[in-house]
């Protein structure tokens, strides 16, 4: 019989950098151990019974750098907005090493309803403990009732140091910040990435720090604002679409790697790997990639030839240049599928490599939700996810896909719906609660009559009357050529 390892407690003792005082830098250390503390005792509190020396441990841990942040900064206020956390209205950055603690303390947040949580000075372990008790019980309340309850309970139980609130609006001017970051970084990427093309197309080596750079702006923009970039891959250009594409395939692996655990330094590593998956390509003649009609057996066996073409190509960088072996391997294997029936037919049995799935997922969505040459109407995106789920021919890792489907919900953003109000919508971005997977945030860009409107309203599909009932809910996707939307008009 086994039992339960302890949960892991943080260090609570701060120490300030050379040269820095009391200002945003040492809020954010602050900060981060009190959200590692906080999932610590969140973890402690569902794993032990009360009085349990690791519960105790951990609620006097998370008071005491509570009343450290309070008493130094006069307060303490920990708001969730998107995918964000503030304390004391200072930004705390996501980074891998705390992805698990700040995931999880989101989510709980998220599903309860709590918005903005201020913490009093005088704050006990035994008021930390009531509280972290009534969340993992909230989460089995209706999403309506939460909040409300969690409040009166608190009150119940005598514990006035927590105050919980609504979550607030994001501002306009917050997201039109984090749209152009998102713009920028996505401009920036297609720019080096159709430079890379040309210099291999050229026989020219490409300059390798400037696109180490690009990978590293898309980690990190994936990282602190994954919504934002992914919102931008519907721009999907069709006359740009081998570069655009490139650039897509890199967000959606670094973001299903995110989801998967990988490090930051394998973020980038796979970044790397993804963005150079279709190098091969610049070796095929533009005319064949760009044929609008069917291809000859002969054009056919060129096109297939981009996986070892792109191993050779990498090959010619990395005799000049530091260079991830991982991009080869992925360069040759996005195509094999699973069971190895694709191509390149492998010399002898193999295992892929967990890059390798992760972009040919990647790859295969992209590629049938964009318009191309031979393509000129894409897939709808909720039936290409179906597709890569449920059809084995399409040889994709099961869990690399429900990974994706996780990611991006079970309507991938981009996705034209159909509300029941006879109002059309475009998915802005999965819900982010795990139980509304099916109901994502909605841009309504008609009326029940179908007369457009631009920018659209955002809405919920969780949201409820006062009756309970669902305000809107989704009744089929669509073809948004068929209406007459851009897409990517609604996310620029």
């Amino acid at each position: 019989m086994t039992t339960a390892q302890p949960a892991r407690r943080a260090t609570v003792t701060i120490t300030a950098p050379v040269g820095e005082g009391s200002g945003d830098s040492l809020l954010r250390q602050l900060g981060r151990a009190f959200i590692v503390t906080l999932y610590s005792a969140l973890r402690s509190v569902k794993l032990y019974p009360p009085g349990h020396s690791t519960v105790s441990k951990a609620l006097e841990d998370l008071a005491t750098i509570s009343r450290e942040i309070a008493s130094t900064e006069h307060g303490l206020e920990l708001r969730v907005s998107g995918e964000f956390m503030f304390v004391n209205g200072t930004r705390l950055r996501l980074d891998l090493d705390n992805y698990a603690s700040f995931s999880h303390v989101l989510s709980v947040f998220r599903v309860c309803g709590i918005g903005q949580l201020h913490v009093d000075e005088a704050i006990a372990p035994r008021d930390w403990q009531v509280f972290l008790s009534l969340v993992q019980v909230g989460i089995d309340m209706p999403p309506d009732e939460r909040l409300p309850q969690l409040v009166e309970k608190l009150k119940a139980a005598n514990v006035t140091t927590l105050v919980l609130s609504e979550p607030t609006e994001e501002s306009g001017e917050d997201r039109e910040r984090s749209k152009e970051r998102a713009k920028k970084t996505y401009a920036q990427s297609v720019a080096v990435t159709k430079d890379l093309m040309t210099s291999v197309r050229m026989g020219k080596s490409p300059n390798i720090k400037k696109i180490k750079r690009v990978v590293q702006g898309i980690v990190d923009q994936i990282l602190n604002e994954e919504a934002s970039l992914i919102g931008l891959t519907t721009l999907r250009d069709y006359d740009e679409y081998t570069f655009s594409h490139s650039v897509n395939v890199c967000i959606f692996s670094v973001a299903l790697g995110k989801r998967l655990g990988l490090t930051k330094l394998q973020l980038y590593d796979l970044g790397m790997a993804a963005l150079f998956h279709d190098i091969g390509k610049s070796r095929v003649p533009i005319e064949i990639l760009n044929k609008a009609g069917g291809l000859t057996d002969d054009e056919w066996r060129l096109v297939a030839c981009h996986p070892w073409l792109g191993v050779l190509a990498l090959f010619q960088v990395r005799g000049s240049q530091e260079f991830p072996y991982r991009s080869m391997v992925v360069a040759i294997e996005h195509h094999m599928k699973l069971d190895l029936t694709g191509y390149p037919k492998p010399i002898r049995a193999r295992q892929l490599s967990i890059f390798s799935k992760i972009v040919a997922a990647a790859d295969g969505f992209d590629a049938a939700t964009s318009r191309r040459a031979y393509q000129t109407v894409p897939f709808n995106p909720a039936e290409v996810m179906k597709e890569l789920r449920d059809n084995p021919r399409r040889g994709m890792d099961p869990v690399v896909v429900k990974a994706f489907i996780n990611l991006t919900g079970i309507y991938p953003t981009g996705t034209l719906v159909v509300l029941d109000t006879f109002e059309l919508g475009i998915v802005h971005a999965p819900n982010p609660l795990p139980e509304m997977l099916a109901r994502p945030l909605v841009k309504v860009i008609s009326d029940s009559m179908g007369n457009l409107s631009h920018p659209g309203t955002l809405i919920d599909l969780a949201d409820r009357k006062e009756d309970g009932t669902f305000q809107r809910t989704i009744i089929k996707t669509e073809d948004a050529e068929r209406y007459g939307v851009r897409v990517s008009d609604y996310f620029v």
